[in-house]
């Protein structure tokens, strides 16, 4: 480890002392949106005559470093018109530019050309970007623009099935992505169990999915970043926005709070679908809300602040006998500050806390869990020179653990309350990112991570015979829990366990023709969080517990390669690539563990391995009035745990088994048709492999109990899955000089009604006593419409 870190210092500081010595300058500034003055994220900044440029980064700054002389500056951003001038560089010199909406002058269809199209240049591989534009024309269920279900139409992202939260990328479960609303981090992305997500399509300005060869400033989880951002507001003039649909509806206002220094941004979303129930003599109530805000004020030219926050909660209740209520609540602080026109940096305070509530009338009692975290995050951003560009940083978190809390509802219940014990746990890191231009043709990135763990003191921790929390009966032939041999008690300043850990990152790009280039990429990447769930996909109840004497962090080791074309005149462009990762210390459960209300979690809990590889296809179509792309993934995804010694079976005979998440292939086609100025097609079709499961494969009878033998684990599957959609975009013509704006969505989800599996079930028919198996789908055709206004 130490001599890797030296290898890298090595190569960084070789490659900034070959830069040639000359006389050079740099110029610097910030892109905004000429209407609102909102900055603008990955704005191309390019002097064709030399091949050079560079982007804005997530504030809209940018910084490039050249030789003194005359350029031409060309400066492009998808769906604004291009501006270019004349610039003589003959000193340093900070230059902000505005853009201007290009609706007025261009197709509506040509505005967003290329707006997803992949950058063949750069080493970045194995992401996916997509628009608030392109999410809302994506025909969903209930016809509520949905960004996680936008996208699981992405090659290698795939869900867990209908009205199911969470998703998974490229066979990993949905505990291992890092989900990220303006750096904050979101533990649960759902709202009614998985029908919609908490992402307002609205209230977000920017988002990017990392499936691979993520770069060193992430961390935590070993599968995938998702990084969205809000937008900050309009610092010019007041405007309104939102949407009224069958089940819920949304209202975003932002506007100056000093005209061009500071906006503001609130954001606001709802069901009401349960108000109509009381009509229908139903007492169940389901419904979410949620809010987004954003505030930011402008010091100076150097000095910028922000204050971003999101608040959302589900209620679900039945009757006067079970009512949940769980949500997310984050809170970033952040400082942009400009040190010099090559050096940038960005302090965030963040705050983020995940709740869960449970009543249960008829057993009388109250179940509370959670997770929060507070965070430090200080970043820089070092625009060396034309050729190399750093980015590094400090991220130190402290978490709270709240395994759960039941306390009685009614004094004279007979329930006595009773606290599972809170875990406490402390993660830093600091990271180097390097983009260097070797040459015309080839492009490095390459960082390195450290992070480290602490598992801090808790009240009581069990202690067990040889360090084994699950003992294997050779008897029976089973896993069974292991009895505590005594227990010790911590501090909270206290130290149970500590894991450092290297993870570098690398990649390049080589550029084979203008429009042509291969990528590969490398990626080491630990998680030290596990989601205790016994089910394919999240749901509230589930619990986070950190890594610490008796679960060892997670390790993932991935390479990736792929080829990635723009062809027929920027009208296509083709991303094809190839997979194969190992994750190391991925836990699994013995059979019959209990997971709800386990105090010592660790005594159903074994450690394995995971693999998963595979192959990506993404075509896009980017121009005319037909656009949008075919996603084909073929993959495998696969669990062993081993036994600890040669008696030992492990899981499923110590066996190489399906994970939960496995999906041979998955097929999605996306296209939009731009059929007049009114009218506006679009469509999507989804073919999935069924979802692993355990089905049993016979029956015995012991003193007059039915009891099931299984196959083993994961070797059956659910029947494939596959639905289209289509919807119909109705735009009205404006008046004249009128700011009002509006249009109306009319969807149907799964247009075919195809009764997808969700799961299957089996039991003995009462009159013929015949065994038989049950289909649960919870979706057929669903139509929607919705009324959706700008002013």
């Amino acid at each position: 480890m130490k001599n890797l870190l030296l290898w890298f210092l090595f190569i960084l500081c070789f490659n900034i002392l070959s830069i040639e010595a000359q006389q050079k300058f740099t110029l610097s500034g910030t892109i905004f949106e000429k209407k609102s003055n909102e900055t603008l994220i990955g704005v191309n900044i390019i002097f064709p005559e030399i091949q050079s440029g560079t982007t804005t980064n997530e504030y809209g700054f940018y910084s490039i470093t050249l030789p003194e002389g005359t350029y031409k500056i060309v400066i492009s951003y998808l769906g604004f018109a291009t501006k270019s001038e004349t610039i003589i560089l003959s000193e340093d010199n900070t230059k902000n530019f505005s853009l201007t909406d290009s609706s007025e002058s261009l197709n509506e269809i040509i505005i967003i050309e290329n707006i997803e199209k992949p950058d063949i240049k750069t080493p970045q591989m194995s992401v996916n970007k997509l628009t608030s534009r392109t999410i809302k024309e994506i025909p969903v269920v209930l016809g509520e623009a949905d960004i996680i279900k936008a996208i699981t139409l992405l090659p290698g992202v795939t869900n867990a099935g209908e009205a199911s939260s969470g998703f998974n990328v490229r066979g990993g479960a949905a505990d291992q992505n890092l989900i990220l609303l303006d750096e904050a981090t979101i533990y649960n992305s759902s709202h009614l169990f998985g029908f919609f997500s908490v992402f307002n399509p609205d209230a977000i300005k920017d988002l990017r999915l990392y499936k691979g060869g993520i770069p060193a400033r992430y961390g935590g989880r070993v599968s995938s970043v998702l990084d969205i951002y809000q937008k900050e507001g309009n610092s010019k003039e007041f405007h309104m926005n939102g949407g009224l649909g069958i089940v819920s509806s949304r209202l975003l206002a932002e506007g100056p709070i000093k005209k061009e220094k500071g906006s503001f941004l609130f954001g606001g979303r709802s069901s009401y679908a349960h108000l109509f129930l009381p009509i229908f003599d139903i007492d169940n109530i389901a419904y979410f809300y949620d809010l987004n805000t954003k505030l930011s004020y402008k010091l100076n030219n150097r000095n910028n602040i922000y204050l971003s926050g999101y608040f959302g909660r589900d209620v679900f209740r039945i009757e006067d006998t079970f009512e949940n209520i769980y949500g997310n609540s984050v809170l970033n602080f952040r400082w942009n500050h400009l040190f010099s026109d090559k050096l940038f940096s960005n302090l965030s305070l963040i705050y983020s806390d995940y709740y869960y509530d449970l009543k249960l009338s008829f057993v009388e009692f109250d179940w509370v869990s959670g997770i929060q975290n507070f965070n430090l995050k200080y970043d820089f951003k070092h625009y060396l020179n034309d050729k190399i560009k750093l980015q590094y940083g400090l991220n130190s978190i402290y978490y709270k653990f709240n395994p759960g809390e039941i306390n009685p509802t009614v004094p004279t219940s007979g329930i006595n309350p009773f606290k599972l014990i809170d875990k406490y746990a402390f993660e830093n890191a600091i990271y180097l990112d390097v983009e260097q231009k070797v040459t015309d043709k080839l492009a490095l990135s390459y960082g390195i991570r450290l992070s480290s763990f602490y598992r801090l003191g808790q009240d009581e921790l069990n202690i067990y015979e040889n360090n084994q929390a699950v003992l294997f009966n050779e008897d029976f032939q089973i896993y069974e829990k292991a009895a505590p041999i005594g227990t010790e008690n911590f501090k909270r300043s206290d130290v149970i366990s500590k894991f450092f850990n290297l993870e570098p990152r690398a990649s390049l790009a080589y550029q084979i023709t203008s429009n042509s280039s291969i990528k590969m990429s490398y990626n080491r990447m630990s998680q030290y969080l596990h989601l205790l769930s016994n089910t394919n996909s999240p749901t509230p109840l589930d619990i986070w517990t950190p890594s610490g004497k008796y679960i060892k962090p997670q390790l993932l080791d991935q390479f990736a390669i792929g080829y990635f074309e723009n062809f027929g005149d920027n009208n296509y462009s083709l991303e094809l690539e190839s997979f194969y990762k190992t994750v190391k210390n991925r836990i699994d459960y013995i059979d019959g563990a209990d997971l709800i209300a386990n105090n010592a979690i660790e005594q159903v809990i074994l450690n394995g391995k995971a693999k998963a590889y595979g192959l990506e296809l993404l075509l896009r179509k980017n121009k005319g009035k037909f656009k949008g792309w075919v996603a084909y993934t073929l993959s495998k995804s696969e669990q062993q745990t081993k036994g600890r010694t040669p008696i030992e079976l492990g899981i499923n005979n110590g066996n190489w088994y399906r994970s939960p998440y496995d999906k041979t292939h998955d097929i999605s086609c996306t296209g939009t048709y731009h059929w007049n100025n009114k009218w506006k097609i679009n469509a999507n079709f989804l073919f999935q492999t069924g979802q692993p499961a355990t089905f049993p494969n016979g029956r015995y009878v012991f003193n007059g109990i039915t009891i099931p033998n299984f196959n083993s684990r994961n070797s059956d599957r659910l029947p494939s899955y596959n639905r289209l959609d289509v919807s119909f975009t109705y735009t009205p013509k404006s008046k004249k000089n009128s700011r009002w704006q509006s249009h109306w969505v009319f969807g149907i989800y799964n247009l075919y009604n195809r009764k997808n599996a969700a799961s299957i079930t089996f039991d003995q028919d009462t009159t013929t006593k015949s065994n038989q198996a049950i289909r649960l789908a919870i979706f057929g055709i669903v139509p929607s419409i919705s009324y959706n206004f700008k002013l």
